[in-house]
Formats: structure tokens, C-alpha cells, sequence
């Protein structure tokens, strides 16, 4: 079983010891996977192997709907109830980027079906649709997130409460903290 498999998360990331770089890291990832989800999309009605086009679509559902959703997850359980509380400018903030966490769950809910058979759409439209859609609104939450929310929460937590959600990070996944 690789790195990916055990911990939830792709190999070559910050530790759980420094989870908001961790958290950084994994809005790399997420931009890596918007942009294999877009060639998959483009890859559609183009004449190419169903055997590529499966095997995308499957490294593209297993990312979003594993190291994705428990990325969300990190961030809501742990990160943002501790921002929320400091002032209402970051509990506005925080109010948006759970209505966007919404946003991407409804929509990988609809991608996620037509991915598992991608190579039967009748009308590839609505997926491509979806597809773009999903990754603008992730692009731009990443943006958001990098840039409001982590350089905040990097200046303002204690090191026992970066600790902590590196610690719940690990226990999310199955893996022993070693910080």
C-alpha cells in the first residue's frame, strides 16, 4: 500500500507535524487533479481509448472523493472553528468557504456518478459543464484559502493548536502522530 492509500494524503507533503503547510500542499494537489479532470473532459468524444479514459477517471474520483473530501474535512472539524472564534471578518470568512465546501460536495456528487461511467455518457455536455465549473469554484477557493485564510491562521494559533490539528489530521487517516 503506497503513501496515498494509507495516510489519504499523496506522498512528497509537509508532515502532520506542520499540517497548515500540509493543508497548502494539498491545494496543490487539488489544482493538479482540477487539471487532469479538465483533460479528461477534453479527452471526451475525441476519439481516445476508453482504456485512458477509464483509468483518468478513476485516478481523478479517487483523489476527490478520498484525500479531497478529508481535506474538507481537516478544515472544517479542526481548522476553521478555531479561526471563526478570533473576529467576525474571519467568521464571514469562514461562513463563505463552508458554502463553498457545499458548492463542490453538490457538484462531485454529480461528477463522481457520470465519472464512474465515463466511457457511456450519451451527451458529454453536461459533465464537461460540471467539470469546468467544479474546477473554477475549486481555483478559486484555493485562491482564497491560501490567501486569506492559512496566513492568519499561521500568525494567530498557538503552537499547541497547529499541534493539535496536525494531530487530528493523522487520527482522520488512520496514522500515528509522530510531531
Amino acid at each position: 500500500m503506497n503513501k496515498t492509500e494509507e495516510t489519504g494524503l499523496p506522498g512528497n507533503l509537509p508532515g502532520f507535524d506542520d499540517p497548515l503547510a500540509l493543508l497548502r500542499a494539498c491545494h496543490t494537489r487539488i489544482l493538479d487533479y482540477c487539471d487532469l479532470l479538465e483533460q479528461l473532459a477534453s479527452m471526451l468524444g475525441n476519439g481516445k481509448d476508453e482504456t485512458q479514459l477509464r483509468d483518468t477517471a478513476r485516478k481523478v474520483n479517487t483523489w476527490f472523493s478520498g484525500s479531497a473530501r478529508l481535506h474538507h474535512q481537516d478544515e472544517e472539524t479542526d481548522l476553521f472553528p478555531l479561526l471563526a472564534r478570533q473576529s467576525l471578518k474571519l467568521a464571514d470568512l469562514i461562513h463563505a468557504l463552508r458554502q463553498e465546501h457545499e458548492q463542490l460536495d453538490t457538484l462531485w456528487t454529480t461528477l463522481e456518478t457520470d465519472l464512474k461511467q465515463i466511457t457511456q455518457l450519451d451527451d458529454p455536455e453536461p459533465f464537461i459543464a460540471s467539470a469546468a465549473r467544479f474546477c473554477e469554484l475549486n481555483r478559486q477557493h484555493v485562491q482564497r484559502e491560501n490567501m486569506e485564510l492559512l496566513p492568519v491562521a499561521a500568525s494567530s494559533l498557538s503552537h499547541e493548536q497547529v499541534k493539535d490539528i496536525g494531530v487530528a489530521m493523522a487520527g482522520r487517516r488512520g496514522v500515528r502522530f509522530t510531531g
